[in-house]
Formats: structure tokens, C-alpha cells, sequence
């Protein structure tokens, strides 16, 4: 097979990174077209309140994270690339099956599938981003804006589908559209695929001789506390303010927001403005480092979370917009470290123990938010959320200044 030239390399290369992007828009699609179906479309076609639905949609998220280190090791074993495959054609065709449900049970199966599925990406696309590219900042930056934009579009394209085709459209074409980048994917990455086997016992060969330090030990145990303590914390605020706002919006805007079309496109304004601050923090991550970048993010949630409690229309819609300004900004950074210390052989195994940590808590954190709800309303979980977020801010002010590498490893494809 002929080796491709430089230019033909950067095109093939802008198309794998591009379809790792549309990857994780999907991605972040599917796990949260249910949030809005349940909060506009099911309270009314099936009797049932918002706190009742809530928890059908736990076992998406249990699966989310419970698949995501097993997903990580058979990409380690076998192939990344194919792993990837599997992925976009697996959620597509669950989600088309999640539009044929009749009842809550068959729903919550449905969206286990459906998580089963969606945790491949996150261990496995992000270990092809940081170990084929440089500027791992800048590029988990651009990334995780795609996968934001997939949240905002949750809202947008479930609002737009209730209003015209009714919710079970809304499940159908997403699905559809990434069986299709699935196969193209799957063919336009087929010699990656067929090699990733051979190429992984290279890499592992390689790095198995590598030292490592005694003082990378300490500094790698103490930074892996500090990630997995934010990834558990900033997972509940993920889920938190991604899954409750429609709710929320459709409670506290309604001066400005009549419909659910209209709600769900500020949904989609807030997360769309808001991934500004991952090429932000993208940006700053490659040149000062985490420390600093994580702290501001931190402290800007604990402000504004702060605010939130008793707001209403455009005040509520412009304080949203800022904590989930910092918020997104803050996602990136923990992958950010990770990819940065990680082995590459085992990249995605580590990769997929953080998801592991980061869905467990996202499936969790549906009953606390159905609890806090029901009892006292959105403003005591605002208030949760701001302590939350001081907590990793104490926790960050721990980092070292720069992070440690691991001896790399002069492998070739």
C-alpha cells in the first residue's frame, strides 16, 4: 500500500479528527435527548411528574460509566479505531430502537443500551486525540466544544421534534445519521483497524522498559487523588446543570421562553456560548498549566452558582450562561492531565477508569437531583453545587505548578 504524501496525511488526518468530533457531539446527544423528552413530552403522554421520570433514566448512566473501563481495555488489546466504529454504529442503532418504547420500563432498558454504548467514546476517543496530535490542549479543547455542542443540541433538536414530529423523531434521526458516520468511519479508517492489534503490542513493548521515578510515583499518586476527587465532584455539577436545565428554563423563563421550541434553543444559546471557555482554557492549559486555569474555573462556579437561587427570566438566562461558562471550561482539564502522564499503552484504560468514576457519579447524582427537587427545588441544588465547586477549588490549589511525564516511548507506526 503506498504511503500517503504530507498533504494527503494532513487531509486524512483533519477527516479522523473531524469524525472524532462528530463523535462526541453524538455522544452527549443521545445521553440527554431523554432529559428534555421527560421534561416537555412524557409528564404529559404518560401521567407520570418530572421526579418520578428521573430515575429511568439511571441505568443510562450506570451504564455510561460502568462500560467505559472495559470499552477502554478492549481499545488497548484490539483497536482504538475499531472500538470507534463499534460505537457509532452500536448508539445509532439503540437509538432508533429507544423510539419504539411503550412504557417507563422499556425506556430505562432502552437508555442502559443506549449508555452501554455511548461509554466507548469518551476512553477511547480521547486516547487517538491526545496521542496522535500535539497541542493536546488546544485539540481536547476543540473536542469537548463538539461534545458540548451535542449537550445544547440535546434541547434544541428534542424541542424542535416535539413541537413537529412528536419525541420519538428524536430518537430516530440521530441514530440514522451515525449509523452512516459510522461506516464511513469505519472505512476510512479500515488500515488503522486491521492494525490496531499489532501497533498496540509495539507501543506496550516499548514503554515496558520505561523508568519511572520515585518521584513521578509520588507526584502521579498525589495528582490521580486530586483528578478523581474533581472528576467525582465536577461530574455532579455536570449532570446537574446539563440534564436539570430545561427544567429548570422551562420554570424560570417563561417570560421569555413560551415553547418548548424556543426553550430549548436558550438551552442550546447557554452550552453553545458557554464552550467558549474550553478553547479558552484549551488555549491556556498549553502554556501555564492546569493549576491556574483549573482554580479560575473553579471559582467562577462557586460565584455564580451562589447567584442562581431566586432569579428569573433574563437574569436566571444570563447567570446560567456564566456558571456553565466556567463549568464547560473546566472539563478538558482533568483529560488534559491525564493525557499528559498517562502511558500511552495504557492510555485508555486510565482514560476509562476516569469515566468509570465520572458516569458512576452522573448516574448517581439523577436520584440526588430528584430528591433535592422534590423537596426544596432547584435553588438548595444551586446551592449544593456552589459547595461543590469550592471543594474542588481547595482541591486544585494542591497541583504542582507543572506536571510530570512519563519516559516516552520511540515507537513508530
Amino acid at each position: 500500500m503506498a504511503v500517503p504524501t504530507a498533504p494527503e496525511q494532513e487531509t486524512q488526518d483533519r477527516l479522523h479528527f473531524l469524525m472524532l468530533n462528530i463523535g462526541h457531539f453524538l455522544d452527549h446527544l443521545f445521553t440527554l435527548i431523554f432529559a428534555t423528552v421527560a421534561a416537555v413530552a412524557l409528564t404529559r403522554e404518560w401521567g407520570l411528574g418530572y421526579a418520578e421520570l428521573l430515575p429511568y433514566a439511571a441505568p443510562g448512566f450506570f451504564a455510561f460509566g460502568a462500560f467505559a473501563l472495559p470499552a477502554g481495555w478492549l481499545a488497548d488489546k484490539w483497536s482504538r479505531e475499531g472500538m470507534i466504529a463499534v460505537y457509532f454504529i452500536g448508539i445509532g442503532m439503540a437509538s432508533v430502537a429507544a423510539s419504539y418504547v411503550a412504557t417507563p420500563f422499556q425506556m430505562g432498558v432502552a437508555l442502559f443500551v443506549i449508555g452501554a454504548f455511548a461509554a466507548i467514546y469518551h476512553p477511547v476517543g480521547l486516547a487517538i486525540v491526545t496521542e496522535k496530535w500535539r497541542n493536546t490542549g488546544m485539540r481536547l479543547a476543540v473536542n469537548g466544544v463538539w461534545g458540548n455542542l451535542g449537550v445544547g443540541s440535546a434541547a434544541l433538536i428534542t424541542g424542535y421534534c416535539i413541537d413537529h414530529g412528536g419525541w420519538r423523531s428524536a430518537f430516530v434521526y440521530p441514530g440514522v445519521l451515525s449509523i452512516i458516520v459510522g461506516l464511513a468511519y469505519a472505512w476510512a479508517m479500515r488500515t488503522e483497524i486491521l492494525a490496531g492489534a499489532s501497533l498496540r503490542a509495539k507501543v506496550a513493548a516499548a514503554q515496558s522498559s520505561a523508568p519511572m521515578t520515585a518521584d513521578y510515583r509520588a507526584a502521579l499518586f498525589r495528582i490521580s487523588l486530586i483528578v478523581f476527587l474533581t472528576t467525582a465532584l465536577g461530574s455532579i455539577i455536570f449532570q446537574s446543570t446539563t440534564f436539570a436545565l430545561p427544567k429548570v428554563f422551562d420554570e424560570r423563563l417563561g417570560g421569555i421562553a413560551p415553547t418548548a421550541s424556543v426553550l430549548g434553543q436558550m438551552a442550546f444559546m447557554v452550552f453553545a456560548v458557554a464552550s467558549i471557555g474550553q478553547v479558552v482554557v484549551g488555549h491556556y492549559l498549553d502554556r501555564v498549566g492546569p493549576r491556574r486555569v483549573f482554580m479560575v474555573a473553579a471559582a467562577l462556579q462557586v460565584v455564580f452558582f451562589g447567584l442562581m437561587p431566586g432569579l428569573r427570566d433574563w437574569s436566571a438566562l444570563i447567570c446560567a450562561l456564566a456558571f456553565m461558562l466556567a463549568a464547560f471550561g473546566q472539563i478538558p482539564i482533568n483529560d488534559y492531565m491525564i493525557g499528559r502522564m498517562a502511558q500511552g499503552s495504557m492510555r485508555a484504560r486510565v482514560y476509562g477508569l476516569r469515566y468509570v468514576v465520572s458516569f458512576t457519579v452522573l448516574a448517581l447524582a439523577l436520584p440526588m437531583i430528584s430528591i433535592i427537587y422534590q423537596k426544596w427545588g432547584f435553588d438548595t441544588l444551586f446551592r449544593v453545587l456552589a459547595m461543590a465547586a469550592f471543594i474542588i477549588l481547595l482541591a486544585v490549589m494542591r497541583l504542582p505548578e507543572r506536571l510530570p511525564t512519563p519516559a516516552p516511548a520511540a515507537v513508530t507506526a
